[in-house]
């Protein structure tokens, strides 16, 4: 290995050297690196689990690899292996820096990023995230691939578990929590977990929730609905973008100057690495924007696609590419600065093997459980709840029916990381222990999560368990178990899988023999407590009739059964609100609480023809945005305004008083919605601005303020510009998207 003594000394720096030195350090390295070598460092490839194949440490070995991919199983003791090549064996002695999937946890797992958005708890997914970070990092990672940032409104779509739901406001609130926990300020300290963002842009937009497919939108609703989570996320100081799979109004994002150049680093002003989603370089041949592979390249590269995962194309092409001049040194040269920047960042010259020591210590381990424990109840939703069916008396005899009542692996839900089954707690054993021999708990199957197995053939995680026995056999099982209970809790919904990428659904019932197996729970006239574990809304307009009381649990992770039984038996009361809305059925998508209000919007108390709606169906959802029921009872008073004139420049305070009516101590969620009531482009009907938790005695009540920046009331205009116009607006206040109190101020020239 030739060290750098003559220019620059060994390959070492410190990261809290100022930019001067950086550039510096940078500048001397570069000016030393073979055509190969700066190529190399924009190769991401994949890490196996244990020994990587020859043919990748021989790569490593001669500085033709910059990053790896990681395995979600490879540890630390691979990943040294690894590095030990790049540092000690390679000309330069470049480090390697790993990245992964660390979506929501690493071992220790949390609930989906979807059922975190529901617990609106900002301090809470910070929480989540900075344990993700430890544990990442512990293993040896120095970036992961999140937080997904992507807004969407089509549960077809399999990909959105990943993110935050369809609120624009409240998946960049998320994205801002999830980014401080993950990375430190100081990029270099070996707890900070760089974070990139994905996938940029208009992926959850997908046509028809198809994963993959196009998305076609005008550029002012791109501007005001997509992107906003995005450039909350670089104003967050994230260190790496990822491209999106997808075109973007015909462009792959991969190869989509304007949105990697134009917007991202000249509008943006982003500094930090971009880098390509897995093989999608290749991908941009399939596209029809490449003919081949020294075509696609090119176009990845003189886009703005810094660093290419998993494809051969940069590898093989960029050299030939260069030599003809058809893609400049300077342009490669920027990309490998960046490159190289990162790794600075990161701390990677001075201390290469600083992410790469010992496991996390097992008292760590059940602190970090403890905080699964907790987001995991913060995100579970009450949805329903006749006759006060919840909570559940611990000396209860109680049926608890089901393929996910005894379910480990799909309570970790899509994208686990390291997660492991064996260190799940199942909803069974959460009840039973719950319980301490207070009750009875009888547990039965009662049905597959899905009957055909040939039905999984195209999903990337197959994993199913589908037990042989005949379906009628399997029911009749469970309504013997039914009959001999005081209430019973069925616990359904999807596996993993489903809700995953490349798992988009276009029926979004109960898959299988579910539905019937709840109908006939439900038909023994035994209370049914129906407790769903799904990666996405489902639309189950009869389903939630049959059932007494509903709990939208999602995928809740490690801790998922302590904490459904926490709510279950009344140890914590339920305080999650929806990020999503729920339609009745497939027929309504899209639908979502912020949409524009059309020149003939419908009345449903004076409801008449020639308006828009469905008319073979109630058009409103089944649960709105932001819903979410508690076992006390919240009021929250009308808004008071601190003026009804508005200035320039001026916030708006809005102050209400909560009150806690029930007889239960409790959290609640106070959402604040604004709408322009006159504005140069059509507004929507409301935009969430805000909101604040608020725990609350029984019989207590307290004051809050929340305030609307001047920022708030901008939108982006007909020349896709940010403006704030004069004029009425109507200020919302409640606990859900629907049922709010109004208030009228008017912003003044």
């Amino acid at each position: 290995m030739l060290m750098l003594c003559a220019a620059i000394g060994p390959v070492t720096a410190l990261a809290n050297k100022p930019d001067a030195q950086q550039k510096t350090f940078i500048d001397n390295l570069l000016s030393q690196m073979t055509l190969q070598e700066k190529i190399g460092q924009l190769r991401m490839e994949y890490a196996a689990q244990g020994d990587a194949p020859q043919d990748m440490n021989t790569a490593i070995a001669a500085g033709n690899v910059g990053a790896m991919f990681t395995h979600p199983a490879a540890n630390s003791t691979d990943l040294r292996r690894l590095q030990a090549m790049a540092v000690e064996r390679s000309r330069l002695g470049i480090p390697l820096f790993f990245a992964g999937d660390v979506i929501h946890g690493r071992r220790t797992i949390f609930p989906i990023n979807l059922g975190q958005a529901s617990s609106w708890d900002l301090r809470a997914v910070e929480k989540s995230a900075r344990v993700a970070a430890i544990e990442a990092t512990n293993d040896g990672l120095d970036m992961t691939f999140a937080p997904v940032l992507d807004v969407s409104r089509d549960p077809r779509w399999g990909r959105i578990s990943e993110g935050y739901g369809e609120d624009t406001h409240l998946a960049s609130r998320m994205g801002e929590a999830a980014i401080r926990g993950l990375q430190r300020p100081h990029l270099a300290a070996p707890d900070s977990l760089m974070v990139c963002i994905k996938h940029f842009a208009g992926y959850g937009a997908v046509e028809g929730g198809r994963d993959y497919n196009t998305a076609d939108m005008s550029e002012q609703r791109l501007h005001q609905d997509y992107l906003p989570p995005f450039k909350a996320a670089i104003e967050a100081k994230a260190g790496a973008v990822m491209t999106a799979l997808s075109s973007l109004n015909g462009i792959p994002a991969t190869a989509n100057g304007w949105l990697l150049k134009d917007l991202l680093r000249t509008q943006w002003q982003f500094k930090g690495l971009v880098i390509s989603d897995h093989g999608a370089v290749a991908e941009l041949i399939d596209h029809g924007v490449a003919r081949d592979g020294t075509q696609a390249a090119k176009a990845a590269l003189t886009a703005g696609t810094q660093m290419s995962m998993s494809d051969r194309h940069y590898r093989d092409q960029l050299a030939g590419l260069i030599k003809q001049g058809q893609v400049s040194e300077a342009e490669l040269d920027g990309a490998v600065r960046q490159v190289l920047t990162t790794k600075y960042e990161l701390g990677l010259f001075d201390a290469p093997y600083q992410r790469l020591g010992a496991d996390a210590a097992s008292e760590q381990i059940g602190q970090h459980r403890a905080q699964a424990r907790d987001m995991a109840r913060r995100s579970l939703v009450l949805l329903k709840n006749r006759n006060r069916t919840l909570p559940l008396h611990k000396s209860m005899n109680i049926a608890l029916i089901g393929p996910l009542a005894d379910n480990a692996a799909d309570m970790l839900g899509s994208w686990y990381a390291n997660g492991r089954p064996e260190e799940v707690v199942t909803l069974r054993s959460g009840m039973h222990q719950a319980q301490a021999g207070k009750g009875r708990l009888r547990y039965a199957k009662g049905a597959n999560i899905i009957d055909d197995p040939s039905a999984l053939m195209l999903l990337a995680d197959k994993h199913v368990d589908i037990d042989p026995s005949p379906p009628a056999a399997m029911l009749k099982q469970a309504l013997a178990v039914a009959r001999q209970a005081d209430v019973i809790v069925a616990v359904l919904g999807e596996a993993r899988g489903m809700s995953h990428e490349g798992a988009s659904r276009t029926e979004l019932g109960l898959p299988g023999g579910q539905r019937a197996l709840l109908k006939a729970l439900s038909d023994t006239g035994i209370p049914v407590v129906l407790v769903l574990m799904n990666g996405r809304p489902l639309a189950l307009d009869d389903e939630t009739k049959w059932a007494d009381a509903v709990l939208e649990t999602w995928y809740s992770g490690s801790e998922g059964g302590n904490a459904i039984a926490d709510v279950l038996f009344g140890d914590y009361n339920p305080s999650g609100k929806l990020p999503v809305t729920f339609v009745r059925n497939v027929g309504q998508i899209p639908l979502y609480y912020n949409h524009l209000n059309t020149g003939r919007p419908f009345d449903a108390i004076n409801p008449a023809p020639y308006r828009s709606r469905h008319f073979d169906v109630d058009d409103t959802p089944l649960f709105p945005f932001g819903f979410g029921l508690s076992y006390t009872q919240f009021d929250v008073s009308a808004p008071r305004l601190s003026t009804d004139r508005l200035r320039p420049g001026e916030r708006l305070k809005v102050r209400v008083t909560v009150t806690n009516q029930g007889p239960l101590a409790g959290e609640t969620t106070v959402q604040l919605y604004l709408r322009d009531l006159s504005a140069s482009v059509s507004r929507p009907v409301k935009e969430l601005k805000g909101f604040q938790n608020i725990f609350l005695e029984p019989g207590a009540a307290r004051d809050l303020t929340l305030e609307i920046a001047p920022t708030a009331l901008a939108f982006v205009d007909r020349n896709l510009q940010w403006v704030t116009e004069p004029g009425d607006f109507e200020v919302m206040v409640g606990l859900d998207s629907h049922h709010v109190k109004t208030a009228t101020f008017e912003r003044l020239p």
